[in-house]
């Protein structure tokens, strides 16, 4: 079980109380004693990944050429700066040459598609890689299961109720089945009918026995399965025994499952910096960055002729906020692309329900200078301001890919040294390839 994850188990620990149970507790026992010998001994003998090795080597090789950082970087710049004016030379004389691309020039912002390869997540609780939203959720459920049979199963149940389950309200169902089983046993303890579960009972093969983690929760919490006559039939049951576990921590393990929450993944902003010509390279978003099917985008691209007639009939208020609401909830993330004043393209992929404002922090760490002001535009102009921070992408309209163009709030600053350092960070100008 790794530090991270334990982490996140103490955090679920502490919203169920488990640091007041007090002595004898068996949860709370195993975090001062199980887990102060799991945590240091097995640390000792883990060999760092092939992932750390060479992030390992990495750092050291930044440090080494730590005195020759800046003759790199404005070598390297020069080249990008030299490659970016032959693209833009190239474009103009394409754009001279013919008036149909002359028109497509114009609407460049407006109608180019965006590339972007997927939409990608980290867990940090689990590992610092980059992964798909479905490999991660396999991921989870094999680290999850992993650690079923250690020392916090009744824990580890809740968190695969959570995280290995697809619809919740199904999950919540099984939730408040499962805690109606164990208050029973806590408000009737001498009473033998709620010491048993009949496996073959409806709401048990309902709401209970689909639910992944469920029955391994049932089992953590002193359940377990005997064979046992029922009107002259010999069925499955569970019965609990306080043999198997002591009713005081009952309480424990309801509050864990009522607190118990999904690990969480991160949106990996996919950061990329783009030279003019990839930026106007067509490729469609993919069909995870929408609420809809790839037939049911596809089918939507066949009808735009049919909605922009559509827009120029009369229609109520209601008819058209109806339909607002509907183009909202189609879509998901946004692909955002800044501007820079040396025609370079810094590129990220947000929720379309973040606050704008952490745009604004996705450039800012990403700058040379992040603590000069700065603002984006989107042309023609609309320059926002700090009034629109708070407002999500969906409200701001940047949805679902966007252009926006940086520039310096206080222009009088612009000197040369912009123009022979750039903008964004040595190590983003790296990955550049300058012919």
């Amino acid at each position: 079980m790794t530090d991270k994850i334990k982490s996140f188990f103490r955090k679920t620990k502490l919203n169920a109380k488990f640091v007041n149970a007090g002595k004898g507790y068996k949860l709370t026992d195993s975090k001062h004693t199980i887990e102060s010998t799991s945590i240091v001994e097995p640390r000792k003998r883990i060999e760092p990944t092939e992932e750390a090795k060479i992030a390992g080597q990495a750092a050291l090789a930044r440090l080494e050429a730590k005195e020759c950082k800046v003759t790199k970087f404005h070598t390297s710049y020069a080249a990008i700066k030299a490659q970016v004016k032959r693209e833009l030379e190239q474009e103009e004389k394409i754009r001279k040459s013919s008036v149909q691309t002359k028109e497509k020039v114009k609407n460049t912002v407006e109608d180019d598609s965006f590339a972007v390869t997927n939409v990608y997540y980290r867990c940090p609780y689990l590992s610092n890689e980059i992964l798909l939203e479905d490999e991660w959720k396999v991921k989870i459920k094999e680290f999850l299961y992993e650690n079923l049979k250690g020392e916090e199963p009744g824990l580890t149940a809740c968190l695969i109720i959570q995280n290995c389950n697809p619809k919740k309200e199904k999950i919540n169902a099984c939730i408040e089945t499962l805690g109606k089983y164990l208050e029973n046993i806590i408000n009737n303890p001498d009473e033998e009918k709620y010491k048993k579960i009949r496996m073959q009972n409806k709401i048990f093969q309902d709401k209970v026995l689909p639910i992944e983690g469920a029955l391994d929760y049932l089992i953590a919490a002193g359940f377990r399965q005997q064979k046992l006559l029922n009107n002259d039939k010999e069925e499955d049951f569970l019965v609990w025994s306080v043999e198997n576990y002591n009713i005081e921590d009952i309480t424990m393990l309801i509050e864990a499952l009522k607190t118990a929450e999904p690990i969480p993944l991160e949106l990996d902003r996919n950061l990329q910096v783009l030279l003019p010509i990839e930026a106007r390279k067509r490729s469609e978003l993919p069909p995870n960055f929408f609420n809809l099917t790839p037939e049911e985008i596809a089918k939507e691209q066949q009808l735009r002729t049919k909605t922009t007639e559509l827009n120029q009939m009369l229609r109520t208020k209601a008819m058209r906020e109806r339909d607002e609401e509907q183009r909202l909830g189609k879509y998901k993330f946004s692909l955002i692309r800044i501007k820079f004043p040396d025609n370079l393209i810094l590129q990220g992929t947000f929720s379309v329900h973040e606050n704008f404002q952490n745009i604004i922090n996705f450039v800012s760490e990403n700058l040379i200078d992040p603590a000069r002001p700065f603002s984006l535009k989107q042309l023609p102009d609309t320059t926002f301001h700090e009034d629109s921070f708070d407002k999500t992408l969906l409200e701001l309209g940047l949805f679902p890919a966007a252009l926006l163009v940086f520039f310096w709030k206080n222009k009088s600053e612009e000197t040369k040294d912009n123009e022979s350092i750039g903008y964004l960070k040595e190590e983003l100008l790296s990955i550049f390839q300058p012919v």
